[in-house]
């Protein structure tokens, strides 16, 4: 008997569980083996983790924890812990946000929210461990070990193909297992929702008919999980303690609204290999397990099935794998009731009875249709805008046929539907089908119909314009707008990645034009910034919404005023938003309208008007926007005017309030706007007034000299006497001079003298007029340098400020593409220099900037150079040296962790001597490889290297070796690695090649010399390739003489390294000899024969015997992989003539011929006598017999009446109907009815006369019933007798 194979023991009691936590946190993985002081190794990924500051690894006895600290988005991945030959892999999850401050960043402990196995991807075992990692404690099998762990497999990557077609729904596949009778299995299914407007919905089957939903229970599980962020669902279906009998073909289908998908995949169950103690108590067991020891029925096919698999036990492990997969059911289906207890026997069927139950209900099939030929399929599927053709196929060439949507009919409308009838086939053509198509489809003949159903695809709706970035003020209406391929599609919009819907306060809008969506967001807040998504099933846009709050700006302010009684007072203001309200206050009290006080407000403007000012009026006017913290104060001055009659001349006087020390005002005007100069005067008689002006600061040029005139004009008596500009306009009112200039412009600037002058004498004023402007748009702005997501930006002053000082700078960018401009600042920006953030990634911007001083913004600069917002990459990983010489050194590295998203352009290597900070470029450019090889290094100098990768933003930060590295060859003995597989004997079968790659160490290259037995190799069979690091020995068509034991050596001057390898040339073997048959009893053969002459150069492993009957020479296998060199045949069968024949077997296969028998073997059959037993027949014969008798009924005439009874009787009794005794059978005005021994009499329009006694007489031959009752027929009450 052979050994029992025994389970490798895990060397963990406690297992480190899978864990989550935030970014900036720590966590700690726990473990405890069962011996103390055991060696434990941590890995990430492959690579091992060594204690430093953010890894901290302990040991205390058998307990031993790993703490990672400082926790960022790069630790997420997959680690493991190796004690010995056991090896557990458990996951770190790290979130999106960070740790708060102020929070305590405590290690989280590891949670087990789903088993380690389940939740991580799978990933390729050590080398070292492959062989020998012990299974999970529970007996529970993965997938990927429960398909044998195939090398090709665990070479490629493990991260599951996420690539689909449109249809496709699957991430990740369940994959076909294999696992042994009382193990566990699960098979995972994960299935993205990025794209899905509904959660998906699975179902798992066996074959092509078995829901196994309905099968959960002891054996069966199954499981969902929901990753909120990926967006994945994992299904798992886990199979308890499996059954011989749950092998099959299984398949999974997942849908979700208009897609659908599915996958196929095999489950083998093994029986299981170790024969155990064969109880047979535990044979005879009861077939319920709920209830107490004697509930239930006794099941001796346990006890066939232990019996028949402790005698074929050596022989059925082979046919498991030899010998196709066998479907029980199927098998039942097909036989004969008298062979089930021989299949049962046969497949160790335990609970028979119940599946012949099942398999009762399976043989219930739909009754042949006698219209259709060929119904409609179960399902069609077409895209939109295609056309479907459903045919049916009828019996009768004439039958008419109704086509149903829905329940309702479907009639002709154009071309939309189209029906045809070509000889017995029926087609409806669906052209263009929409949405609204999708629907059942039912086609009826008669009473008869066959129903299917049309699904109808909806194509991918991709966005042809993506949203663009906004910014907007608080209290603003924000529109977001995209459009997309199809009209009347369906999006999704999220914000921050959470749905949005119609809330009751109308926050959210949502608008459908045609192809285009708008997201509306009426009055917006600070908690409205943010991403906002659209999406669709075949695409997603994003944009940026920021939101800014809006400060009131002051554009002119109320001024102080001085007016005379009966004079108008206007107190003017202008704000910046048009929709602000206010309030206006007299020394602390509201002013209210009345009829000389007037409050406007006309967009932006505010005015306060009052009319005929008394000294009343007089006071503080202040003016408060509602809802700002500010307010705007003016004073109103009352001027009293006493006129006194002078009857004397006076001398003109020129009345100007000056404000400063000097006799010079200067008026400062904004371009564009009206210039008034209202100069009080007097003298009498009335002056003469003239106006000139000169450049700023010639005003005493002017005097001397009239070249400096720039303008003159003459006012004598109210009238103008001269002027020098359409634009000027001079006027006199009685006291006052006025002289305006419409739209003042840059040139106007100057010094303006007026001169009044009458015999009394003269007066002169000088007034300094400076019109101020918005200032010039600054030059284009430089880009000075670009991160990942921000740019540094800086921009020269303008030419001109305006006259006034500038105040800062407002910026802007837009997207290359886009034709909307978002601001960057609303406050101005002091600074020349600006740093732009919050902008993507490998997206082309555009950025212009705005001057603005106290009179306003200038228009924009010139757009700067378009430019990608991109950074460097991480620097490269794991530089390392790879080989050094004398004069060279190898190094090679990888690739940087983050590449961002331009283009990597290559690696920069420089090198220095230590102590030196002078890098030196170690060649011209830049490589794309990730090893390099630097020559002509100086021998023996130490040196220092480093490796920076760059792509368009510049160089990354540099990887440099640990410590320098001295220039010169190392001495390495010779060393041979013998691969695993060739430490064992190498077998292969004649003809195949022999290719043995075989490792080695050593520097300088060593010598490699092959032997064979101390004899040098024939170069004409075995070719040998050597290079520096491994030797080549191969042979292209092997025979028998190439077994043997190979040497190899491999030399260094003095010093050598040995090994051998055994290689075994295995061929078929030949037949067995001298077969004969030593003795035959009763139904049994005994066959005795000797081993083959060549066993093929290994071992015989059995031999196969076969029986034929002389007669036909049909052969069937009686014995295979028997191991003794004798045996008995029995089960013969009697007046039969058998010969025999054996065939060896060894690893290689069959023999190729066979061993015959000499002789024949004859089975002598014993004389019997049968005797058929003697029946009697039956006699069913039964008189008739009423089993309900006829009611006594009362009908109104005009109306059909019906007698009803029923009888019974063996054979069928003739039925008589009778009236008063008279028989009715030949009158037309009944009519009789039998269907099961139920018999109706029908009276068509019974009258009054029609009524009496009915008789019902039953007569057959062994005798005669008969029942009677009573009719009576009730005339019609008309309409008036019954009000009557």
């Amino acid at each position: 008997m052979p050994e029992p194979a025994r389970r490798a023991a895990s060397a963990f009691t406690k297992k480190p569980k899978t864990a989550e936590t935030a970014a900036g946190g720590a966590v700690v993985f726990e473990a405890e083996t069962e011996k103390v002081d055991v060696k434990l190794r941590w890995q990430r990924g492959s690579a091992d983790i060594t204690a430093s500051e953010k890894y901290v690894v302990t040991a205390d006895g058998s307990k031993h924890s790993l703490t990672v600290r400082n926790v960022t988005k790069e630790d997420d991945g997959i680690y493991a812990v190796i004690a010995g030959t056991s090896k557990v892999k458990f996951e770190l999850k790290v979130k999106e946000e960070a740790v708060k401050d102020g929070e305590a960043s405590a290690p989280v402990p590891a949670s087990d929210p789903a088993p380690a196995e389940a939740a991580a991807p799978p990933e390729a075992p050590d080398p070292s461990l492959a062989s020998t990692e012990a299974p999970c404690q529970n007996g529970t099998k993965s997938q990927g070990e429960a398909a044998g762990h195939n090398e090709s497999d665990l070479a490629e990557n493990h991260q599951p193909d996420t690539r689909q077609d449109l249809t496709g729904l699957f991430l990740e596949k369940p994959q076909s297992g294999e696992v042994t009778v009382g193990e566990n299995i699960t098979f995972v299914a994960k299935v993205g929702s990025t794209n899905l407007l509904k959660k998906p919905t699975i179902r798992w089957f066996k074959g092509k008919w078995m829901d196994l939903s309905s099968k959960i229970g002891k054996h069966l599980q199954l499981k969902e999980q929901y990753d909120r962020n990926t967006k994945v669902y994992t299904f798992e279906m886990q199979v308890i303690e499996a059954k011989a009998n749950f092998s099959g073909a299984l398949r999974c289908e997942v849908s979700s609204k208009d897609k659908f998908d599915s996958c196929n995949f095999n489950l083998i169950v093994h029986e299981a290999r170790v024969v155990e103690e064969f109880d047979i108590r535990a044979a005879f067991r009861r077939t319920s397990v709920d209830a107490g020891e004697t509930a239930g029925e006794l099941d001796f096919s346990g006890l066939l099935k232990k019996r028949y698999s402790f005698l074929k036990a050596p022989s059925r492990a082979v046919q498991a794998s030899s010998e196709p997969d066998v479907d029980v059911w199927d098998i039942l289906q097909k036989a004969p009731p008298t062979e089930y207890e021989k299949i049962a026997f046969q497949y160790g069927i335990t609970d028979l009875r119940g599946m012949l139950k099942r398999l009762k209900k399976m043989r219930k099939e739909e009754k042949r249709s006698e219209a259709f030929l060929r119904k409609l399929d179960p399902a069609y599927q077409v895209e939109k805008g295609h056309k479907i053709k459903l045919v049916v196929e009828v019996a009768n060439p004439d039958a008419e046929v109704k086509w149903l949507k829905n329940g309702q009919e479907i009639h002709p409308t154009g071309s939309r539907y189209i029906f045809e009838n070509i000889g017995n086939k029926r087609f409806l053509t669906i052209n263009h089908c929409s949405l609204a198509d999708d629907a059942a489809y039912t086609c009826m003949i008669g009473p008869e119909k066959c129903v299917t159903e049309l699904f109808v695809k909806e194509p991918p709706v991709y966005i042809v314009r993506n949203l663009e970035d906004q910014m907007a003020m608080k209290g603003e209406r924000v529109e977001f707008e995209c459009e997309v391929s199809e009209e009347g599609a369906h999006v999704k919009w999220e914000k921050d990645d959470v749905e949005l819907t119609r809330d009751e306060s109308f926050k959210y809008r949502f608008k459908k034009d045609g192809k285009k969506h708008v997201l509306i967001i009426n009055d917006v807040s600070k908690e409205d910034a943010g991403h906002y998504r659209v999406k669709t099933n075949g695409g997603q846009s994003v944009a940026e919404l920021m939101v800014q709050e809006k400060e009131l700006e002051v554009y002119q302010s109320i001024a102080d005023l001085t007016v005379k009684a009966k004079e108008e007072a206007v107190f003017k203001c202008e704000v910046s938003d048009e929709n602000v309200k206010g309030t206006w206050y007299k020394n602390g009290m509201e002013v209210k309208p009345n009829a000389r006080t007037h409050i406007t407000h006309i967009g932006r403007i505010h005015k306060l008007t009052i009319d005929d000012v008394t000294a009343e009026d007089e006071g503080d006017y202040t003016f408060v926007p509602e809802g700002y913290a500010f307010n705007l104060s003016a004073k109103l001055n009352f001027l009293e005017v006493k006129i006194d009659y002078v009857p004397r001349q006076d001398p003109p006087k020129i009345h100007l309030d000056y404000t400063g020390s000097t006799s010079e005002s200067t008026i400062v005007v904004v371009a564009g706007n009206k210039l008034r100069l209202d100069v009080p005067i007097t003298g009498d008689p009335a002056p003469t007034v003239v106006w000139t002006k000169s450049e700023k600061g010639d005003s005493k040029k002017l005097k001397n000299s009239e070249s400096t005139v720039e303008f003159c004009a003459t006012l004598k008596d109210g009238e103008v006497i001269s002027t020098a500009d359409g634009r000027v306009h001079v006027e006199s009112a009685r006291g006052h001079c006025i002289f305006t200039i419409e739209g003042a412009e840059r040139q106007d600037e100057g010094v303006y003298s007026v001169i009044v002058r009458n015999p009394a004498g003269e007066d002169t004023a000088d007034i300094t007029v400076k019109v101020v402007d918005v200032p010039d748009p600054p030059e284009a702005p430089r880009i000075l340098s670009v991160g990942e997501d921000s740019c540094i930006v800086q921009w020269d002053p303008p030419l001109f400020h305006g006259g006034m000082p500038v105040l800062g700078y407002v910026l802007e960018r837009k997207k290359t593409k886009s034709y909307r401009w978002m601001r960057l600042n609303f406050d101005p920006y002091t600074e020349l220099t600006y740093e732009a953030k919050r902008m993507i990634e490998g997206v082309a911007y555009e950025m212009r900037v705005y001057a603005v001083n106290a009179i306003g913004m200038s228009r924009h600069s010139p757009a700067s150079q378009p430019f990608v917002p991109i950074a460097p990459t991480s620097e490269p990983v794991g530089l390392c040296i790879e080989d050094i010489s004398d004069t060279t050194i190898t190094l090679k590295w990888r690739s940087p962790e983050r590449l961002g998203s331009a283009r990597l352009e290559g690696y920069g290597v420089e090198y220095c001597k230590e102590g030196s900070e002078e890098w030196v470029p170690a060649f011209q450019g830049l490589t794309e490889r990730t090893s390099v090889v630097i020559r002509d290094l100086p021998t023996g100098e130490k040196m220092q290297f480093r490796v920076r990768a760059y792509n368009p933003a510049g160089p990354s930060a540099p990887a440099t070796l640990a410590q320098p590295v001295t220039i010169r060859e190392i001495m390495q003995r010779p060393k041979i690695w013998i691969p695993r597989n060739l430490r064992q004997t190498l077998m292969k079968h004649v003809g195949e090649s022999v290719n043995m790659v075989i490792p080695f160490q050593g520097k300088p290259r060593p010598k490699v010399t092959w032997t064979k037995g101390g004899e040098p190799l024939d170069t004409k069979q075995v070719n040998i390739r050597n290079s520096d690091t491994d030797t080549i020995l191969f042979i292209r068509k092997s025979d028998r003489g190439d077994s043997g034991k190979y040497e190899l050596k491999v030399q260094i001057e003095n010093v050598e390294d040995t090994a051998t390898i055994n290689i075994q040339i295995v061929d078929f073997p030949s037949p067995p000899q001298n077969l004969k048959i030593t003795d035959i009893w009763g139904f049994n053969v005994a066959l005795e024969w000797k081993p083959p002459k060549d066993d093929g150069n290994c071992d015989i492993t059995g031999y196969t015997v076969q029986k034929a009957e002389k007669k036909t020479k049909e052969w069937f296998t009686v014995f295979e992989h028997y191991r003794r060199t004798n045996c008995v045949v029995s089960d013969l069968v009697m007046g039969n003539e058998y010969i025999f024949r054996v065939y060896a077997i060894n690893m290689v296969g069959q023999s190729q011929e066979a061993c015959n028998s000499q002789d024949s073997a004859y089975i002598q059959k014993t004389g019997m006598l049968y005797k058929p037993p003697v029946y009697k027949d039956p006699n069913f014969a039964e008189a008739p017999k009423f089993t309900h008798p006829l009611v006594n009924r009362s009908v109104i005439a005009g109306y059909n009446a019906t007698l009803t009874c029923s009888v019974r009787g063996i054979p069928k009794p003739k039925v008589t109907w009778y009236k008063n005794r008279m028989d009715i059978s030949n009158e037309a005005k009944y009519r009789m009815f039998s269907k099961q021994g139920v018999l109706t009499l029908e009276i068509r329009k019974p009258c009054p006369f029609d009524g009496g006694v009915y008789t019902c007489k039953a007569v057959n031959d062994s005798g005669e019933d008969m029942v009677e009752c009573k009719l009576e027929v009730r005339p019609q009450v008309t309409k008036v007798e019954a009000k009557t």
